[in-house]
């Protein structure tokens, strides 16, 4: 079922529910959409309720240029949550769709929750202590990200082209695939993307982190290329949450059935 969810007067999100049983709901990153979670949605919805969300102002949801940040988000998750009526689900983030699980919790808590996936995002996305910290990157490197590529659509284009190659994906891309991937991201237009980057740069949800994973079956996935800091310091944050490492940031895309495997795993062990 393909569907629209009124969040606010004349705002709608675009809602894929599909499959029956318990319920997992996949929140897409930065700009993107429903459609990189193709595999998931084929693999679980023979066993689950399988949901994917196009958040406010990505692929098929409105446009708008209000609300295009992280508390927000957490709060249009809740209505659809409601509307759609689940319960007892497993919330799996991607990026900065970790970052609208978070606030979900922070306004609403864990009741209702049965489990928790959050892919390859640290909970803060800045640190001074960046040498210490599992962080998104250096602070100047971000900031010179965000005022020199959102500025116009090719900026943006250039800013995902680059992360798909270098960041995203490990093996090279099929002119096609790159294509694709660009094309996901600019379904945002360059100025809201612009507001979603520094709201997720700001953010810190540390505490939401730490809080949920004490009480709720949490696992973490995270990038090879940072897993070492990354498994450091969620061993001391998340101490009681499973952590795997796979891949590249776009990991559940490009190794789908691996990725697959260990979700399931997951949510059978709970």
């Amino acid at each position: 079922m393909k569907t629209y969810i009124e969040v606010e007067p004349g705002i709608e999100l675009f809602v894929q529910d599909t499959g029956s049983g318990e319920p997992i709901v996949f929140i897409p990153g930065f700009t993107f959409t429903t459609e990189v979670f193709s595999e998931q949605v084929k693999h679980f919805s023979k066993t689950h309720r399988t949901i994917v969300i196009d958040p406010r102002s990505h692929g098929r949801s409105t446009m708008t240029v209000h609300g295009n940040d992280y508390v927000t988000h957490g709060m249009d998750l809740q209505k659809v949550l409601k509307e759609l009526k689940v319960e007892n689900a497993t919330l799996a983030g991607w990026s900065f769709g970790c970052l609208t699980v978070w606030e979900y919790i922070r306004q609403f808590g864990t009741d209702g929750i049965k489990s928790l996936v959050f892919i390859d995002m640290p909970p803060k996305s800045l640190s001074v202590q960046q040498d210490k910290d599992w962080v998104e990157g250096p602070l100047d490197d971000m900031a010179a990200a965000y005022t020199n590529y959102f500025r116009n659509p090719k900026g943006q284009r250039d800013f995902i082209s680059a992360y798909a190659t270098g960041v995203m994906v490990q093996r090279e891309l099929k002119e096609e695939e790159l294509d694709w991937i660009v094309e996901q991201s600019l379904k945002t237009p360059y100025y809201i993307a612009a507001n979603l980057f520094s709201s997720g740069l700001f953010s810190d949800y540390r505490d939401e982190a730490a809080k949920s994973s004490e009480s709720v079956p949490t696992l973490y996935f995270v990038a090879e290329h940072w897993a070492e800091a990354a498994k450091f310091y969620l061993s001391t944050l998340v101490p009681k949450a499973s952590v795997e490492v796979l891949g590249g940031h776009l990991m559940f895309w490009e190794h789908g059935e691996k990725f697959n495997e260990v979700v399931e795993g997951f949510l059978e062990r709970y």
